[in-house]
């Protein structure tokens, strides 16, 4: 049995369909993971989420996709407690007829999968929370999402990205609160100060990070680094193997590459973005607001 990690899809349908079929994979018995940001700034959200579900009916616990920060940019949308942003490309998932099912069983993902010493996350952990404290956090998150609360915990997501400016859902100052604290670090962490603390202003690659921050992954006693982090969020970084983690997000819908990585060989499969109307904008880094 093989696990392929998938990297950040954001609705780039043809690229996922052709990387899909690069995949020396079986259906029947190999696990496929998604790093989230299934949706999004890509031509096809609508259809890359059908796809996800379907896979998800016919794969069953060997299927997973954990949740980004545009998914749940998503599902504040549907909860009517977010506005559009100027990259949205969702409307078409919105109105679709299966939409609210589709966004139903969205909000049914994980926020942290693990199997083994290998973790699957969005964007990373805080260095002082080990992999057992981060698991005991991404399930009372996903309780709130799924909970009587889910549209307040929805709009204070929301809410902290507005107050970053505008500059997309990629950039919130947290919240106080336990539950906002871990969405805000699972969905958008890339860089951490001296103290361990979130950092959420770089979009850049890591050489831009301000003086005395640091790529979470790369943080002095990281209490996760005994297991293998498998991630994603991070355009600018790029794909990136290690022995301690892997990092998916090869920026396609920057007109970058999808790819995928067999993590039981660290054997990576790509392929160039196949989606239309997809081109890299050089006026803001790779993966600005992604």
């Amino acid at each position: 049995m093989a696990t392929y990690a998938i990297g950040d899809v954001h609705g780039c349908s043809r690229t996922l369909a052709a990387l899909l079929a690069e995949l020396p994979m079986d259906l029947g018995r190999d696990r496929l993971w998604l790093a989230g940001d299934l949706v999004n700034r890509g031509p096809d959200s609508l259809g890359v989420l059908r796809w996800a579900r379907d896979t998800a009916e016919r794969m069953g616990e060997r299927f997973v996709a954990v949740l980004g920060n545009h998914d749940l940019h998503l599902l504040a949308r549907a909860a009517g407690v977010a506005e559009a942003r100027r990259r949205d490309t969702l409307e078409p998932l919105l109105d679709a007829p299966d939409g609210e099912e589709l966004a139903a069983w969205l909000r049914g993902r994980p926020l942290l999968h693990r199997e083994g010493e290998t973790f699957l996350v969005h964007a990373g952990l805080l260095p002082g929370w080990s992999v057992e404290e981060a698991e005991t956090r991404a399930g009372e998150a996903e309780a709130a999402l799924r909970g009587p609360e889910a549209s307040r915990t929805l709009a204070r997501y929301a809410a902290a990205c507005e107050r970053a400016g505008g500059r997309g859902p990629g950039h919130p100052e947290p919240g106080g609160e336990r539950t906002d604290r871990t969405l805000a670090v699972l969905t958008l962490l890339r860089t951490v100060d001296r103290r361990g603390e979130p950092c959420f202003e770089l979009t850049g690659p890591p050489a831009e990070a301000l003086p005395g921050r640091v790529p979470w992954f790369e943080a002095p006693g990281r209490r996760s680094a005994t297991g293998r982090a498998v991630f994603g969020h991070w355009a600018a970084l790029g794909l990136h193997l290690a022995p301690r983690f892997v990092a998916l997000d090869s920026g396609c819908v920057w007109g970058g590459s999808l790819s995928a990585v067999r993590l039981e060989d660290f054997r990576v499969f790509q392929v160039c973005c196949r989606d239309p109307g997809i081109h890299a904008s050089r006026s803001e880094p790779p993966g600005a607001s992604a």
